[in-house]
């Protein structure tokens, strides 16, 4: 995968004395003339493009930096593109007259293109020790960074990047890729570094752990040791990130083709409790459990639907991951309150989702979707009759069906892998088949043990109308 960058960061790379240090490296900035780096204009958004003549032919510095600059040098294709500037937000809003300034932690401009967005970010500077305005920083008592809006050089902007392989600067202005804190080796060699004493880093910031393990899992690189070595200790500090952000990082970790070995890398570091306290509580050693057993399927099956361009629902990921946590709560409901199943089952639902909100701010219509999922799971069994056209005219059926199959698949229970096989033929049997197939489950026994006996109706007293 990194053989288009192996080739030109060797050449530069080359340059350096053999003895050099990664620290010396980093300290020398290395510029990279457009022949020998493979990044072109025509891979780039022309929206990126619009803002960054704008922004240089008004005077201002401007390059393409972070994620979309290393996607281009990896080859592949980045998903947005953003824009770091000498000039501030305000700035830029005058430039821009589809612009609005976003964020209070950190000042950004967003440029609105249609259903493009390109981020403007103003260079970075260093914090001092003292802040003498807290609306430009502030820090919290565990060190998180509460604000962050001191303005810095390009310089200062590369240190105060996540990693080296997102700290790459391209500038339209001459085509050069910039490096100066020795990214393009980190990037030729597969390699995840931290910038900076990390857990300093990881303090300003508890998201950057998630951050490491995701772009592990994307890129298919390595950890280095020092960045991971703080990772299993310090994972506690993410339960002080608010739940609203992490929910929006647990569908780039989960939802982006790559959520089982995202999954397997947090899990490795230790950093799925505080994401999912519910799932970690049923884990096993051996780690065979059918709920174990469920995530792990319907995460391959999630990342296989992504890499073929098909829809993807968090609702669905939320119901599989959860149902067997929801499952055993409502089985101890039912044991210690002597509720019916049904009644069990809701409190149950009640119960698993409001703990699952309390670290990930799962919104609403996303909760009751995962609902209807749940509730159908007790229906599909129930086809005699008019039933079974109804279920199927729910707008969910499609996903309970999914998740009936999946709880076949997981528990290798012939029961449910016999109601799967029926639904799949019903749904595509023509009206009369369907009719026939309905017809036959009144000869199963287990069919007449559900059938409702008709309610008996008091004798008729005489005289009555």
């Amino acid at each position: 995968m990194f053989t288009r960058v192996a080739n030109f960061c060797r050449k530069v790379l080359n340059r350096e004395e053999s003895g050099a240090t990664q620290q010396d490296a980093q300290r020398a900035m290395t510029v990279i003339p457009r022949e020998q780096h493979t990044i072109s204009r025509k891979d780039i958004s022309e929206n990126a493009l619009k803002v960054l003549y704008r922004l240089n032919k008004a005077g201002y510095e401007a390059y393409l930096v972070g994620g979309g600059v290393r996607d281009l040098l990896l080859g592949k294709k980045p998903k947005d593109f953003d824009v770091t500037t000498n000039a501030t937000p305000d700035q830029v809003r005058k430039l821009f007259r589809n612009c609005r300034l976003v964020g209070r932690r950190f000042r950004l401009a967003h440029i609105m293109f249609g259903p493009e967005i390109i981020e403007v970010a103003t260079f970075r500077g260093h914090h001092e020790e003292q802040a003498a305005d807290r609306q430009q920083s502030q820090r919290g008592q565990n060190g998180m960074l509460l604000r962050d809006n001191i303005f810095g050089s390009i310089e200062e902007d590369a240190q105060r990047r996540d990693f080296t392989i997102n700290s790459l600067y391209y500038s339209v202005a001459d085509f050069t890729v910039r490096d100066y804190v020795g990214g393009l080796r980190d990037l030729q060699e597969g390699i995840i570094r931290l910038i900076g004493e990390p857990e300093q880093r990881y303090r300003e910031d508890p998201v950057r752990m998630l951050r490491a393990v995701r772009f592990a899992a994307k890129l298919g690189m390595t950890i280095s040791p020092e960045t991971a070595e703080p990772i299993p200790r310090l994972s506690v500090l993410i339960n002080d990130v608010p739940p609203a952000r992490l929910y929006e990082e647990s569908l780039k970790l989960l939802q982006a083709g790559y959520g089982y070995d995202t999954w397997r890398l947090l899990h490795e570091y230790q950093l799925l409790q505080p994401l999912f306290p519910t799932i970690t509580r049923y884990f096993t050693d051996k780690g065979d459990s059918p709920m174990e057993r469920m995530v792990a399927q319907v995460l391959k099956n999630t990342d296989n639907r992504i890499h073929n361009d098909m829809r993807v629902n968090p609702a669905f990921l939320f119901a599989a991951m959860l149902w067997y946590p929801a499952l055993e709560t409502a089985q101890k409901i039912a044991q210690e309150s002597g509720l019916t199943w049904h009644d069990a089952f809701a409190l149950s639902m009640n119960d698993v989702l409001d703990e699952a909100c309390r670290s990930l701010a799962i919104p609403k219509r996303i909760t009751t979707l995962v609902r209807d999922i749940w509730q159908l799971q007790l229906r599909l069994s129930r086809r005699q009759g008019k039933r079974a056209w109804k279920l199927m005219e729910h707008p969910k059926f499609r996903a309970a069906w999914d998740l009936l199959a999946l709880r076949a698949e997981v528990e290798r229970n012939a029961e449910l892998q016999r109601l799967t096989q029926w639904w799949g033929e019903f749904q595509v049997a023509p009206p009369p088949l369907q009719k026939e197939m309905v017809g036959k489950l009144g000869d199963d026994p287990a069919a007449r043990r559900n059938r409702r006996r008709p309610r008996k109706r008091a004798p008729r007293r005489e005289g009555s109308a």
